[in-house]
């Protein structure tokens, strides 16, 4: 192990700064244990004010049956129908497709190493091509969302704030 370094190099040369010793910490007295600090006194609880939503104005109850009406709403359905007929297979097929890939890493070792063009082969490419995926499905999602069900449900959103005022 190299000898602690305890002055500054001369030019041109190196300091071990990874073996010099620690500092020693300085020696004082140990402070004395803080006071304790008495608990905070809670607010006292105020009434309620009958059960009112302090933004709308409405009872709990009110602004509740708004936002059921709203779920079981035709229009709510259709936007929900249109999410999950988008997302639910194109993640399953995305995950089929990531799947496939790395079977085919633990399966296949020889197709994966196999060159397609320079030093880039199958596995290099295939795994590139899940990045490509990866921003497609994210473009299409939002496309998808843009033309399908943002209005929908902006109109939506206007017309639940409609109620709740």
């Amino acid at each position: 192990m190299p000898q602690p370094q305890t002055r500054s190099p001369e030019p041109g040369g190196q300091l071990d700064w990874w073996a010099t010793a620690p500092a020693a910490p300085p020696t004082s007295p140990p402070a004395p244990p803080p006071a304790p600090v008495p608990a905070p006194t809670p607010p006292a609880p105020t009434a309620p004010s009958a059960g009112a939503d302090p933004g709308t104005g409405l009872s709990d109850d009110a602004s509740t049956e708004v936002y059921r009406s709203v779920q079981n709403s035709l229009a709510f359905q259709r936007i929900r129908h249109s999410y999950r007929s988008f997302v639910f297979p194109v993640s399953g097929v995305f995950l089929a497709w990531y799947l496939l890939y790395v079977a085919a890493q633990a399966a296949a070792p020889g197709l994966m190493r196999a060159p397609v063009a320079g030093p880039v082969n199958v596995a290099w490419l295939l795994g590139l091509l899940q990045f490509a995926t990866t921003f497609l499905l994210t473009w299409l999602y939002a496309r998808n969302a843009r033309t399908q069900r943002d209005r929908a449900a902006l109109s939506l959103r206007w017309d639940t704030q409609d109620q709740l005022r």
